[in-house]
């Protein structure tokens, strides 16, 4: 049977499986629940330093192929973390990836302070939510030096905690960005946040469904453009660092070709909508029994393989 778990920086994860953040991030309940259904690690909502409202409902629409969403990132504030990361930390079943936001490089920073001293496992940095920009202006994860800027903050504060940049599809060059954040520091990558941003239009009342007008886009329709950015990422920094990967995994398979383009991880967030919460243990099962048929023992034999096989690999 193909072994699925692996250490990277120092993090034993036993199968490769991770909440996405801002899918039932919220508690410290709930992370438990995530892992009794089989995920290898968690990553909590986004949190800000101060409470942070985000936008009135409605904020999801979703069809068999694709999500929208403009939920705004929602958070309590500082307080809540250090609440529910603490209960947590008592009894962990799965490490804990702690996904931050900010509105400036300092405030990321502080805010990286504070949740350091909560003792996550890894440390997620989101520059890439593309349904605030009416609030906050053009993600960090459009420029290179933007997104290197609050790289090299957030690893100022971070002690041995990891860092993992969570980067944006909607640039022209993921790569170059990945490049400018490992120069600054950054220890990995959360490859990719959601695309877009999208519309849909209500046929009746003729206008846009969202209050926020536009959201994120997620789902199976967006897989093969995270797989291609994951493949870019590696690439771009020669697969030195670990990429989790997540975009529209629906399965097993799914999992498979995003190792195969160079992640090491794979999130998984919308598909819990689609499948269920068992989602997590459903992946593991395909990707095992993918691996039977194929000869495959070790997972970790796949990751990046897509490069090895190229002319110019």
């Amino acid at each position: 049977m193909m072994n699925l778990s692996q250490t990277l920086l120092g993090v034993t994860f036993q199968n490769p499986t991770v909440l996405a953040s801002g899918i039932w991030g919220i508690t410290a309940a709930s992370w438990r629940r995530v892992a009794a259904c089989g995920a290898g690690a968690v990553t909590t909502k986004s949190l800000w330093l101060k409470e942070h409202r985000g936008h009135a409902n409605p904020v999801i629409i979703s069809t068999e192929h694709w999500t929208l969403n403009a939920v705004g990132v929602p958070d309590a504030g500082i307080e809540k973390a250090r609440e529910e990361i603490g209960d947590y930390n008592k009894n962990k079943p799965v490490p804990l990836i702690g996904n931050i936001i900010a509105d400036t490089a300092d405030n990321y920073g502080l805010i990286a302070s504070e949740i350091v001293k909560l003792k996550p496992d890894v440390l997620e940095v989101n520059i890439s939510c593309p349904n605030v920009e009416d609030e906050f202006g053009r993600p960090f994860a459009c420029s290179g030096p933007d997104a290197a800027a609050v790289t090299k903050t957030v690893k100022a504060v971070s002690g041995k905690i990891p860092v993992f940049i969570k980067l944006s599809p909607n640039v022209e060059n993921i790569g170059r960005i990945a490049l400018a954040c490992a120069e600054a520091g950054a220890d990995g990558f959360t490859v990719i946040n959601t695309v877009g941003p999208g519309m849909a239009i209500d046929l009746r009342s003729r206008m846009p469904i969202l209050t926020n007008k536009v959201g994120g886009l997620s789902g199976p329709a967006i897989k093969p453009i995270a797989v291609k950015c994951i493949a870019d990422v590696y690439r771009a920094t020669g697969g030195s660092k670990p990429i989790i990967g997540t975009g529209g995994v629906m399965t097993g398979e799914d999992a498979i070709e995003m190792l195969l383009a160079g992640a090491s991880l794979i999130g998984i967030g919308t598909g819990i909508a689609y499948r269920g919460e068992m989602i997590f243990k459903l992946v593991c099962d395909e990707m095992k029994a993918w691996g039977k048929s194929e000869g495959v023992k070790d997972m970790k034999e796949l990751v990046g393989g897509m490069h090895r096989t190229l002319p110019n690999g």
